[in-house]
Formats: C-alpha cells, sequence, structure tokens
C-alpha cells in the first residue's frame, strides 16, 4: 500500500530536489540576474553559494551581490564581514528574508549568542535589496566600509531555514555550515576559506556529545543503581561501595572533560544559540563538583548528622542523573536531522538501564519484605517467645 506523504514535506522534497537541479554543476560565471555588473566573482566552497562585488578604493565602498538557496522555503541567507575574527562573534551581517511587505535585508551586529538590534555600527549600508526566484535568495547591498580598512576581509556566510519575529532562526551546524567562513580579498578579487577550522569544530562537536553521552547519560545512572541495589546483601558490602564511588568518579572526569570541550564550542561558535543546553551544562558541573568533594564531608554511619548528609547525597545524585540524561536528549535533539540513529540508540541503551533498574527494584523490594516478615516472625513478644515459632 502506498505512504502518503503530507504537503508540507512534500514541498520540502520538491524544493531540495529544485535546488539540487538548478545549483548543480554551476559557477559563479554562469549566474544570470538583472543588475549583474559586478568585475568580481566567486565560487563559495560551501553551502551552494556565489559572492559578486565591485570595490571602489577612492570611495571606500563595497557592492555586492550575494547568491544562496535558503535551507528550506520561508528561510534565510546571511553575508557578513568580521574585522576582527574568523568567527561570528563581531561580525557585522547582512540577512535577506520574506516577511509580510516582501523580500527585506536586515544587518545586525552580532555580539555572543545574540543578534544585535541593527543597524550594523561598522559599515554603512548605503543601498541593498533582495529578490527571490528558482529556490534562491539573491542579497544585493553596497556597503561604505571604514577608511583606511584592509582590502582583505573575513567573510561569512550562511543559510537557515525558518524566520520567526522578524528575525533569523537557528541555523544548522553541520560540516558546510561550520566551514562556511574565508577571506576576501577585494583588490585581487581572491577569495580563501578555513576548511580546517570546520573541520576541527565538527570534530570538538562529537567529541563533546561522546564524552557526555556516556558520563552524564550513562555511567552516573549506572554508579546509582550499583548504590541503591547491590547495598541490599550483606555479601556486597563494601564492594558495592567501590563500585559506587569508581563509576561515579569515571563519570565526573569524563563530564569535566566533555563539559570543557562544550565551553569551549560555545566560545568559537558565537551566534549559535543554545542557551539551556549550555546553563544545564554549567549546573550538571557544579552539582557534580560539590557532590564529589561532599565524600570528603561523608559523616561515620553512626554520626548524629549522617542522616542528613544523606538526604543532602541522595537529592543532589538524584538530581544530576535526572538533568543529565534530559541535557543529553536536548544535544541528541540538535543533530535529530541530521544524526537521527544517534537518537535512537541512546534511548535503546537508557531503556536497557531503566528496564534493569525497574526489575532490580522489583527484587529489592521482595527481599526487604521477606527479611522485615522474617524479623517479625521471630521478634519476642512480652519478654517471651512467639509460641507459634516455638511450635514443631
Amino acid at each position: 500500500m502506498a505512504m502518503a506523504i503530507s504537503p508540507p514535506l512534500a514541498a520540502l522534497v520538491i524544493f531540495s530536489l529544485l535546488a539540487t537541479v538548478n545549483f548543480a554543476q554551476r559557477t559563479c560565471t554562469s549566474q544570470n540576474f538583472s543588475g549583474n555588473n559586478f568585475a568580481n566573482c566567486s565560487d563559495l566552497p560551501s553551502l551552494n553559494a556565489f559572492l559578486f562585488w565591485n570595490y571602489d578604493s577612492a570611495q571606500s565602498t563595497l557592492s555586492i551581490a550575494f547568491v544562496a538557496p535558503p535551507a528550506a522555503p520561508g528561510g534565510w541567507i546571511s553575508w557578513a564581514i568580521n574585522p576582527t575574527g574568523t568567527g561570528m562573534d563581531g561580525a557585522h551581517a547582512l540577512v535577506a528574508f520574506r516577511d509580510s511587505s516582501g523580500m527585506t535585508v536586515r544587518s545586525y551586529d552580532i555580539n555572543g549568542y545574540s543578534l544585535g538590534s541593527g543597524p550594523s555600527n561598522w559599515f554603512q549600508v548605503r543601498t541593498s535589496s533582495a529578490e527571490v526566484s528558482g529556490g534562491v535568495i539573491r542579497l544585493f547591498a553596497t556597503l561604505v566600509l571604514p577608511a583606511n580598512v584592509s582590502t582583505t576581509l573575513n567573510q561569512i556566510w550562511q543559510v537557515g531555514s525558518s524566520v520567526s519575529g522578524g528575525a533569523p532562526r537557528q541555523h544548522d551546524v553541520q560540516p558546510a555550515n561550520l566551514n562556511a567562513r574565508g577571506t576576501l580579498d577585494l583588490l585581487r578579487g581572491q577569495t580563501t576559506t578555513s576548511v580546517a577550522t570546520g573541520n576541527s569544530r565538527l570534530r570538538n562537536r562529537n567529541i563533546h556529545g561522546f564524552l557526555n553521552v556516556v558520563s552524564w547519560g550513562i555511567l552516573f545512572p549506572i554508579g546509582i543503581l550499583f548504590a541503591r541495589y547491590l547495598r541490599v546483601f550483606p555479601s556486597a558490602d563494601p564492594a558495592w561501595f567501590y563500585l559506587h564511588i569508581s563509576c561515579q568518579i569515571s563519570a565526573y572526569a569524563i563530564g569535566v572533560a566533555g563539559w570543557s570541550t562544550g565551553m569551549r564550542l560555545g566560545s568559537e561558535s558565537a551566534g549559535v544559540t543554545f542557551s539551556v543546553h549550555r546553563n544545564i551544562g554549567i549546573t550538571l558541573f557544579t552539582l557534580a563538583t560539590v557532590q564529589v568533594f561532599a565524600l570528603l564531608l561523608r559523616p561515620k554511619k553512626d554520626h548524629k548528622y549522617r542522616f542528613y548528609w544523606n538526604i543532602y547525597h541522595h537529592g543532589v545524585g538524584y538530581s544530576i542523573v535526572i538533568l543529565g540524561i534530559y541535557n543529553v536528549f536536548r544535544g541528541l535533539n540538535m543533530l535529530q536531522q541530521q544524526e537521527p540513529r544517534l537518537r535512537n540508540a541512546y534511548i535503546a541503551v537508557i531503556s536497557t538501564i531503566g528496564g534493569l533498574a525497574l526489575l532490580l527494584e522489583v527484587a529489592t523490594w521482595i527481599v526487604v519484605l521477606r527479611r522485615k516478615k522474617s524479623a517479625n516472625s521471630t521478634k519476642p513478644y512480652n519478654g517471651h517467645i512467639s509460641q507459634q515459632h516455638l511450635a514443631p
């Protein structure tokens, strides 16, 4: 029986196919559009993008046409200059998209993880416009650059899939997006790219995800299983304690490595906003650090404060596991469209751990209730042993 395809999905598939066909084997010299009187053009190496420009050094004006297909219908394209670095942080961007009044171009100063309110305070936008046809957006602008500016500029370009509230939404973080940066030599008519930087960031992203899945998402829950269920059996004492400590300290060490990698990714990927994921990661690191050092203050079993320490220790421990699993899913959801198998694999792993915990919980309660029943049946009554117990 044929499977029905929803209209939005069909539109997305058709759009992607048309964009692929239209751009396959094309170069900037084959692009035809009105007003194409640019002296220089470049085939940008990622996102199927092209850049056209004229530079008037005497007037310090740069006229550009940036051409690229958005990531999806209703998406956006952007071209930016960064006078202080090679990433999005500190960049001055032009963004083209369709709003309620038609195609529009807006300029933003990008600071950290957020778009500025605009317009750019580094270059002056003398004119700007945009058009869309054949699944491609063309962004036109004439910029007045600061006097005595270097003729070799750091450029960044990007595409996104949606616009919300009159502002572009988060773009993908695939290799093509991460590699969308380089330099532009205005006089020589040359562009270069920094593919190694994008590949390094992609590698760090994968390392970050792997370390955090193993630590917060797997080892910490397993460590709690050791403490909660093995301690019920006297023969497992003190083995359960050393297994618990070994597992949690290993998880903490791996988690710190994953957390630091994530913080580095954040500093290198300004403009890519995952604030909730980041804030939960900082909270996890703080709680786990406090939990590890609290072991140094662990009272003895007969100490009067041991009861309160146990409440704190268990509460923080379960909070770490819940937040850790939740944040792992947040991270995997960011990659769901590109790497759905990773999320499915983790669901299988954590479901297995959860199923094992459920079985152990039932078994533990059976053991505890039997012991309690056995203890009650042998308990003295009014100073004498129960007659029922003495009966043959």
